[in-house]
Order: structure tokens, then sequence, then C-alpha cells
């Protein structure tokens, strides 16, 4: 990329009108993407990104400025912009750079930027085809299929220089069954900052066919029954309760806003003392994980509940300055093109030490939710609800027939003080979490939980 002796140059420039700080964000990198539908390959996309973003805080007011031309007269000229919107002189500064250190590693075996498109391809087929073997009622199959690989370097007037290697891998699988006038679907994903080794751990094919026994079992579900009643959270659930509910209102700028219902809340108890919640990209290779954040502060584990707690909020720098807090390695971009904005990472309620069969024994009836599908929440209540996608009857402590057509229904807060009970496991899924027009892939995770009364929606 840039010259590193170039960089000092630029900040320089950028600070000329006045601002306390400036940034320079530089990335380049390449990625591939294929979807089959209906049985047909629908798209084959491969395409590199370059480009820089140039950022100035001043005054709790952020200047943002991108291109995607890397060359010094460009980037100068970058600079130049942001510093017109300030209109004072700043003071001469002299930059050394010090290279940041990061203790997180992600290992990459098999890069997927050097694997052939038509291998690829043949991967995804093979899901396709594995997904309609299960069950002559499948008749609808949608397999994606995406990698990319990133090299970004972090620049700021504080003198610290980052630099991270990232790739990252995913796969995923929609199914749709039908039988008469019932149709159901599945959905199933499997990814993180992974290579191409992911696949000789968990093929695209199991993922397919997961997804098209989970259509077909409810297929065959009964409606569920509505009402207030104990619910048993899977750890095959993942941690979509957890990141929806309460990692958003944990993050700071939501916070400062009181656009949450924790705002202020530092060190109330907020949730059940068996809970604590953590959010941390320093796990090795997950879908959240990095050696950097898009700031260039070191991957962190950030502990947000303890024991019930709360206890922090997630940072990036401007809101970290704003409160005069440290950032905590949450500031996060989409790309060059994005001002970084505090994200969650990999966000999980830690383990307990419960037997998850004795939690379910312990448990006469209600719902066992085995996956959770999508929701809604508003931050600044801390009310929610969310599908379930694979749910069971609890019948005298043992799951039961399953049930389709569930919604839990509930406020957040309330939610994590009624956990009762914690499960020695852990669970995780993936996705890409969407706030102010970006999107960044996330992981949440959860042990078995148990929550002994909440709203279930489904037929009364």
């Amino acid at each position: 990329m840039l010259p590193r002796e170039e960089i000092p140059g630029i900040l320089k420039q950028a600070l000329r009108h006045g601002g306390e700080f400036a940034e320079l964000y530089l990335e380049q990198g390449e990625h591939s993407s294929i979807i089959l539908e209906d049985n047909k390959i629908e798209k084959v996309i491969t395409g590199i990104t370059r480009g820089a973003g140039l950022r100035v805080l001043h005054d709790q007011r952020t200047v943002y400025a991108y291109t995607n031309d890397l060359s010094l007269s460009s980037l100068i000229q970058l600079a130049e912009t942001v510093c017109r919107a300030l209109k004072e002189d700043g003071p001469d500064r002299t930059l050394a750079m010090t290279p940041r250190e990061s203790a997180a590693y992600h290992p990459i075996r098999i890069d997927p930027a050097g694997v052939e498109t038509g291998i690829k391809v043949e991967r995804v087929k093979s899901a396709d085809a594995a997904a309609r073997s299960v069950d002559p009622r499948i008749c609808q199959a949608t397999t994606v299929y995406g990698d990319s690989r990133k090299q970004v370097l972090i620049a700021n007037s504080a003198g610290e220089l980052a630099e991270d290697d990232r790739v990252s891998l995913i796969g995923r699988v929609q199914v749709v069954a039908r039988e008469g006038d019932v149709i159901q679907t599945g959905l199933e994903s499997v990814g993180g900052a992974v290579g191409f080794e992911l696949f000789d751990v968990e093929s695209l094919d199991a993922v397919a066919q997961r997804a098209a026994r989970r259509a077909l079992l409810m297929l065959n579900a009964a409606p569920a029954s509505g009402g207030r009643m104990p619910v048993v959270l899977s750890s095959q659930a993942g941690g979509t309760m957890i990141h929806e509910a309460v990692g958003h209102g944990l993050e700071a700028d939501l916070a400062r806003q009181r656009l949450s219902v924790y705002s202020g809340r530092i060190g109330d108890t907020i949730a059940s003392p068996a809970v604590t919640v953590v959010d941390d990209a320093t796990l090795p290779n997950k879908r959240g994980s990095f050696r950097f954040d898009y700031e260039g502060t070191p991957a962190a584990r950030t502990v947000l509940v303890d024991r019930g707690v709360l206890r922090g909020y997630l940072y990036d720098r401007l809101t970290a300055m704003m409160e005069g807090a440290v950032p905590t390695g949450n500031g996060r971009r989409e790309s060059y093109r994005h001002r970084p904005i505090p994200r969650m990472t990999n966000t999980l309620i830690l383990p307990g030490d419960e037997d998850p069969e004795a939690i379910l024994r312990s448990t006469p009836d209600g719902l066992f939710v085995v996956r959770m599908g999508g929701g809604q929440v508003n931050t600044i209540n801390g009310d929610f609800v969310f599908e379930v996608s694979e749910g069971y009857r609890i019948e005298n402590g043992r799951v039961g027939e399953p049930v389709r057509g569930a919604t839990l229904t509930g406020n957040g807060p309330e939610v994590l003080r009624r956990i009762d009970r914690v499960g020695n496991d852990l669970g995780y899924a993936i996705g890409t979490c969407g706030k102010d027009g970006q999107g960044v892939p996330v992981s949440d995770a959860q042990p078995t939980l148990r929550i002994p009364e909440i709203t279930v929606g489904g037929e009364v």
C-alpha cells in the first residue's frame, strides 16, 4: 500500500486547520460470492476492494472523507478536503509512528482467495444436491457462499500504527419444504474468520441437510400454544436474544444518547447473579474476531455484565473520548466508505455449572427453543419480540412434540433478571449485524438457559 514514511505528512495536513485527532484507514482486498437458486447458479461475483478513509475528530464532531485512489497525491488531496471543514489553525506537530501489537491470533490454513472458483462452485452445487436428496418434499433450495481477504492499515495522530490481514468465509443454505398447502423453511449457516479448511471440519453438505431436516420437521409440527410459560433456550439457539435484547443497548453511542434502557446504569444489578455477559473479539477464528478493531485498537475481551451487575459499555475511540473512558476495541466499520462506530464482535453469556439435561428435567412444562429466528427490539425500553424457528413442547421435563409459529415477547432487563438456570454448555450463531447503514460480521453465543416465565405467542 502507501509507503509508511508518507503517513505522518497526510495526518499533519488533515490537522492543519485544527482538530484533536486524525486517523487514516487504508484497505485493499479481494472477495468472491456464489449464489445457487432453483437448482442453477444465479451469480458468481469476484472483485477487488481498494480505498482509504480519513477522519478528523474536533470538539466531539467527526469530519470524514474517503477515496478509492491510494496514490499519495490523492491522499494529500483527501487530507486537504477534510481540513477545510475546520476553520482554525492547528499547531505544528511532529509525528512518529509506532506499530501496535495484538495478542489475538486467528490462524488461516487455506486462503480462500487461492482456491479456484470452480472448486467453490462445486461445493455449492453439492450442498444444493444434498439438501434436495433429504426428501422429495424439499421444493426449493438457495445456497450462498462468500469469502473475503482484506489487508488493512490504520494510522493516527497519536503515533499509533496497526496492520491486519483479515480473512472471512461464510456458507448459508435456506430450503423450502411443501406438503399440501403447508410451506415451511429451514436455514443454516456456517462461517468465521477462517479459511477454506472450515469445510473439512463442517461440510456445506451437512449444513444443507440440517436446513432441510428443520424445514421438514416444521411441516408436521403442531401450532404453538400461547400464554405465559417457562421457556428453556437450548445452547443451539445461539445468542440471538442476547445480541438484540441486550448487546445493542450496551453500545456506547446508544447509551450516551439515552437511547438505551441501560443508559446511566453502570453498577446497577440488571440481570440474575447467574448471568455474565462478555464481548470478545479475541476468540480464535470466530466470525466477529480480529486482531485490531477498525481504529487500530487491539482486540479485547470486555466484561459487560458481571454476575448480574452492569460493568461497562462497548466503546469506539470517539465515544471513549466523550466519556473519558478507554476504547474497548469495538470501533468497527463496513469498509473504507464508512466511519467507525461502536459495534459488537462476539457477544455471549458465559456458561454456568449446571447440566443442560437437568435444567430440562426440572421444568415440567413449557417451551423448549432449539433455534431462534428473526426479531425486533426497542433499545430505549428493552421490549423485544423474536420468532422461534424450531421449538418443542416440554412435557414432564422431556422434549415433546415440535411446534411452529411460536414467538417470544418480553423485556430485555426483565428477562435477564428472571433467568434462574444456566447450563455448562455453549453454542454459537453467526450473522451480519446491521446498524446505521453498515453491516459487519458477528457471532453470538449462550449456554442452555431457563426463563421461568415469559410470554409465548401462538394459538391461545
